[in-house]
């Protein structure tokens, strides 16, 4: 049974950013205090979650942080992260070259790419879901969204598959708080994804009684919230971002928008010209080249006709 409607957390992201920001440190010091202060902030030197550390430091400031040092980061964010004091650095156990090898290329989304990976590993639930039909081959109004990618499923030639933030990103975390004994606080929002939103409304921002207990305090915010957090306190943040402008009353960054991993390939389908490797191409040239030619992202981007290079910048 789920803690909360779709209709409440649609009220709670209207919310005013005051009051968003004294529900979010409410939760941080349940959070806390259930764990006797055993926990930590999961850092990933985005804007998301340098506003989450912000807030639980602003509460405690002995909570410890701890940075998934992937290989994957922009030069800015690894730069800015190690401007934070008392943050852990972590290291996934299997680099990117051999996550997408063994498991597959992060495309179009993680939805999809798990259906695609388990379809061409004969699962049956995945094939039935990429046909438009329920697990047991019931037709399936929400499953038809995934029938425009089967196609991939027989005509690319390359690996697909979610695998890659639960190797580089969730197991380094997991094994910290085994390890460690803390318990994590992430800065995942509702609204960045239908998982994202389905996993809040199951169990709200403190999870305390799921399989691995996580705390998401900044859950019912919005990218708006978070951007508007920044400029209001003009704490520091990485500056791939650039500065934070407001134009018609929503704010934006002058950078990129968006941060995680330079090489994702999720969601770059959706994004007009330039898209991140157009831009990419500009502002990272080495990382560009490693990633079109040496990863092997080129061949994958031209099978979905994305472009990749400035030049073709409509």
């Amino acid at each position: 049974m789920n803690v909360y409607t779709k209709q409440d957390l649609t009220i709670m992201q209207a919310w005013s950013l005051e009051r968003k920001i004294k529900v979010t440190q409410t939760k941080i010091l349940e959070w806390y205090y259930h764990y006797g202060g055993k926990v930590f902030v999961s850092l990933s030197g985005g804007k998301d979650s340098t506003v989450l550390l912000d807030l639980a430091r602003r509460a405690f400031l002995d909570i410890k942080a701890a940075f998934v040092d992937t290989g994957l980061e922009y030069p800015e964010v690894r730069s800015f992260v190690k401007t934070i004091s008392d943050v852990e650095w972590l290291r996934p156990t299997m680099p990117f070259n051999t996550v997408i090898e063994k498991y597959g290329y992060p495309v179009i989304s993680k939805e999809v790419a798990k259906r695609i990976y388990y379809a061409r590993h004969g699962s049956d639930w995945a094939i039935n879901h990429l046909n438009g039909l329920m697990k047991d081959g019931t037709p399936s109004e929400y499953n038809k969204r995934y029938m425009k990618y089967r196609y991939i499923v027989e005509q690319s030639d390359f690996p697909i598959s979610e695998h890659c933030c639960e190797v580089m990103k969730k197991r380094p975390l997991a094994n910290y708080t085994k390890k460690s004994g803390l318990m994590p606080i992430i800065g995942t929002m509702a609204s960045e994804s239908i998982r994202r939103q389905s996993a809040y409304l199951q169990s709200g921002c403190n999870g305390f009684h799921k399989k691995y207990p996580s705390s998401q305090p900044l859950a019912f915010w919005t990218e708006q919230n978070v951007l508007e957090y920044l400029k209001m306190t003009e704490i520091p943040y990485a500056s791939i971002y650039g500065n934070i402008v407001c134009e018609n009353g929503k704010f934006r960054t002058t950078g990129v928008q968006r941060t995680g991993c330079m090489f994702c390939m999720f969601g770059v389908h959706l994004e007009k010209s330039p898209n991140r490797f157009q831009k990419m191409e500009i502002t990272h040239p080495k990382q560009h080249n490693y990633c079109i030619n040496k990863l092997g992202c080129g061949k994958v981007l031209d099978f979905f006709n994305i472009p990749y290079k400035m030049s073709t910048v409509k």
